[in-house]
């Protein structure tokens, strides 16, 4: 006789089933549920791609911030600013933030390869990249993940030095022009660097040589102005196309021109582009 329970109904041999009535299955073979068929699904509701796309970016702002190296670059970039904002104020008596956008664009150069190094060569000398690579997730947002997160990081660093500017509006009239184009300098230039630091790290197994490349690779990007006025006509032109500190500079003043916005956005993309690449390639 079939008895009929708290714990669910027993079988013909007097088993009691172990799953739920409302997870039960039929198991005539109509539903696929038998031997050699598909997988069913799993109980609840499948994550969609925006979901795991989000919980990799927290999980990455995570990884930044468990580290001291966030803090520290923060901290640093901050006083260093401060520094430069106070002694220029004093010294020109000039509501204007051009010298601190050239400053923070500078440590940007340096601190960027603090925060990207450790992006992919430190997860594959601890072993968990492979971990990551076996998730349902493709390559692409896994470097759009962590490319999320250290701008997030980066953004948030800059945006704490708008009290420059609410110093300046609460004791002169500045030119907001200019102050609007040097922050969306900065983020453009942070965003082309970002995606730079990430393409080497994902091409090298050690943090610091990672940082290392990316700092040369930095460095030879933003002066090799000095270099093109050393080569002919025409091409000093187009090695001065590749300076980041040219096409910057009109951030920083206050002209803003469609061809530096688009050299950052592409520098950004080939960036992404061979991140992907050589995550894939690993």
């Amino acid at each position: 006789m079939a008895g009929g329970g708290v714990g669910g109904r027993r079988s013909a041999a007097g088993r009691r089933d172990p799953l739920p009535r409302r997870h039960r299955q039929r198991r005539d073979g109509r539903d696929g549920f038998r031997p050699g068929g598909a997988v069913p699904p799993a109980y609840g509701e499948p994550s969609t791609p925006v979901t795991a796309f989000l919980a990799l970016v927290s999980k990455e702002l995570r990884a930044l911030f468990v580290s001291p190296i966030a803090y520290a670059v923060i901290a640093v970039f901050l006083v260093l600013n401060g520094y430069g904002f106070a002694v220029t104020l004093i010294a020109t008596k000039q509501a204007t933030l051009v010298n601190v956008f050239f400053q923070a664009a500078v440590q940007l150069v340096l601190f960027v390869p603090l925060v990207t190094m450790r992006q992919f060569a430190e997860e594959r000398r601890g072993g968990t990249l492979e971990l990551l690579l076996t998730a349902p997730v493709r390559e692409g947002d896994i470097v759009l993940a962590k490319f999320a997160a250290s701008m997030g990081m980066l953004l948030a660093m800059i945006a704490l030095t708008l009290v420059y500017a609410g110093i300046l509006a609460r004791f002169s009239t500045p030119d907001w022009g200019p102050i609007y184009s040097g922050y969306l300098g900065l983020a453009l230039l942070a965003a082309a660097l970002v995606s730079i630091g990430l393409a080497v790290s994902a091409l090298t197994a050690n943090q610091i040589v990672a940082a290392v490349v990316s700092l040369g690779v930095f460095g030879m990007l933003w002066a090799i102005d000095a270099w093109a006025a050393l080569l002919p006509s025409p091409i000093d032109n187009w090695v001065l196309g590749l300076s980041l500190l040219a096409r910057f500079q009109p951030f920083a003043l206050g002209a803003m021109y469609a061809s530096d916005f688009g050299f950052f956005l592409a520098v950004t993309l080939l960036g992404l582009f061979l991140a992907v690449r050589g995550l894939a390639r690993r």
